[in-house]
């Protein structure tokens, strides 16, 4: 589907619609009034239309149903909830959807189709999609439409939207080897990435630093390579539940497991997996990349994968590729008297892919196919027509653009993201981040059809307790160049949309802010935290402590609330009830 030029004007022209301007990503085309229908949270309902495809029982839609109501009214205090109705006369208490392809209970995949049609009008407030994914974007939209008036009445503007996503595959990258994360962080992750129109978690599950993926197959691996083997871990079941969750959210989990670099983590569960290096004639005692030239490494691989392979139902794993040091190999005789059998002379980056192309078979028998990393390109890898790219370097053999150009003109994928990782730097970069145009390079309609995007949140510098503001809202400035028109580039009509912030706060996200200001959202949290607060003090007792340790205090009454707030707002304050009423 092709955007028309005529339409073009209207996406920016809307904008001056007030609360419209609260969306992001921007749709495809927009076109809203000032006309506005009145919502009621009692009366509010979604219903299937009767000619969809999907019905009651789709497990998608049900429960995207029922979390989007709750994202809707959930700050509604009891006395608007008992609000009359007879205040407006224009009001809308359904969200009719029409679903016109059969996939309830599917997977999505780089095919999915996301579009979807929003009409609100005085006929109507009608969602159409093509598929349930494209009816997951359109609730979204329809979600981040609904406003709030001074006194509390619920409004949504009369709106007609046409809208699908720019590139099919718009990723982020989490690292969860360098600082675990828990599950629950990663599940909020997923949340928050579908309000942002993200489709892909790319896993980066282990590296050097650690190995939390609790192997079946290969139980030492996380025993003696993870931070620890019991908390900080994620079995299959937790892989599981984040694959479903993620389902269910119309995303897809893509796992990584880079190798023959980036592996000391595995060393230790699978001896004689690694390189051992050597200082002159005798082993150092230290070791490196995956040792490349036994038989029993790649006996490993295929066990290993063939696990991985029925753990992650994508069609796509990836397999890493990256930052291969050549020290270890140069050091070891062993290595350079196989280099020499093979006529590679003293080129490791032949040895390198020697041993990608052995992995590469592998996975391809279990009929998945990969991402790599794009040395495993540059080194002249023979890989799979479907292969996927990913380009890292910014400027380094050549510039990431250049990158694309040379990956595209062989008829690869090439997933771009390079200019977007957002573990460098935070605050303000927002801007170049925002800018970045992915097609910006010499190439052909078809070429550029090939390319893909994906922000990248390394774990250097990351960990559960700094996570979420680094990410949130600077990874939307990615979901927006990603999703839509090309041509929505104006940094002032952006920062106009910084709503979305404020947003994020009101939906319980911690997203930091973009600049000087602040949001009416923060106060009412704290209000809301008041009102707990209140209600917690009569009921008794209450209990605070902090890294272990919890002193308990009778119930007073109205102690002072600010000071309440203030240790309900401490990092890592617990709060604990003791009732003493039956």
């Amino acid at each position: 589907m092709a955007v028309s030029t005529l339409w073009f004007p209207l996406l920016l022209a809307a904008a001056t619609a007030g609360p419209v301007t609260a969306l992001w990503p921007w749709p495809q085309y927009i076109q809203t009034s000032d006309q506005r229908y009145a919502l009621w949270p009692k009366n509010f309902d979604f219903q299937y239309h009767a000619g969809s495809a999907a019905q009651p029982g789709c497990s998608v839609l049900d429960q995207a149903f029922q979390r989007y109501r709750h994202l809707f009214f959930h700050t509604v205090s009891d006395s608007l909830t008992g609000r009359t109705e007879k205040q407006y006369k224009a009001e809308k208490n359904t969200l009719t959807v029409f679903v016109a392809t059969p996939g309830c209970h599917q997977l999505p995949s780089l095919e999915s189709v996301e579009n979807y049609t929003l009409t609100i009008n005085d006929e109507q407030c009608f969602l159409l999609s093509e598929t349930v994914w494209g009816a997951l974007r359109g609730l979204e939209t329809f979600s981040q439409l609904i406003w709030r008036s001074a006194d509390g009445t619920f409004f949504i503007n009369k709106t007609d939207i046409v809208d699908f996503p720019r590139f099919p595959h718009r990723g982020l990258l989490l690292d969860t080897s360098r600082h675990y994360l828990p599950l629950s962080r990663i599940l909020d992750t997923l949340d928050v990435m579908a309000y942002n129109k993200f489709n892909v978690f790319h896993w980066h599950l282990v590296d050097d630093p650690s190995f939390p993926y609790d192997s079946v197959t290969f139980p030492k691996l996380a025993r003696k390579g993870s931070y620890n083997p019991a908390t900080h871990i994620y079995t299959v079941q937790d892989v599981k539940e984040v694959i479903e969750y993620a389902r269910l959210r119309g995303i897809r989990v893509v796992p990584e497991f880079d190798t023959p670099g980036h592996t000391l983590s595995w060393g230790a569960g699978v001896p004689g997996l690694l390189t051992p290096c050597y200082s002159g004639s005798e082993p150092s005692g230290t070791f490196g990349p995956v040792n490349p030239i036994l038989n029993s490494t790649y006996e490993f691989m295929s066990t290993f994968f063939l696990e991985i392979s029925s753990v992650f139902p994508d069609f796509y794993l990836h397999l890493g590729g990256d930052e291969v040091d050549f020290s270890c190999w140069k050091s070891n005789p062993d290595v350079q008297a196989f280099m020499k059998k093979k006529g590679f002379g003293d080129d490791f980056k032949q040895l390198e892919s020697f041993y990608i192309q052995m992995l590469l078979n592998i996975v391809s028998a279990y009929g998945k196919g990969y991402m790599v990393w794009q040395e495993v390109f540059d080194n002249k890898v023979k890989v799979q027509p479907d292969t996927i790219i990913q380009v890292w370097r910014e400027e380094a053999p050549v510039t990431y653009l250049k990158e694309l150009e040379l990956i595209t003109q062989a008829g690869f994928r090439a997933l771009l993201s390079a200019p977007w990782y957002l573990n460098r730097n935070y605050g303000p970069d927002w801007k170049e981040v925002y800018m970045v145009e992915p097609l910006a390079f010499d190439g052909s309609p078809e070429q550029k059809a090939l390319v893909i995007g994906e922000a990248c949140m390394w774990g250097e510098y990351v960990d559960s307790t700094n996570l979420v503001p680094r990410l949130w809202p600077r990874a939307g400035a990615v979901a927006e160049r990603l999703w839509s028109n090309s041509r929505v580039t104006d940094l002032e009509f952006a920062f106009t949309r910084d709503k979305l912030r404020c947003e994020l706060l009101r939906r319980g996200v911690q997203a930091q802010p973009l600049s000087v200001g602040y949001c009416e959202q923060e106060l009412k949290r704290l209000d809301q935290a008041a009102q707990v607060l209140r209600r917690v003090l009569a009921l008794g007792e209450w209990q605070w402590g902090q890294a272990g340790q919890a002193s308990t205090h009778p119930g007073r009454g109205m102690e002072p609330l600010a000071q309440c707030a203030r240790c309900l707002e401490r990092k890592g304050l617990v709060l604990v009830l003791v009732s003493n009423k039956e």
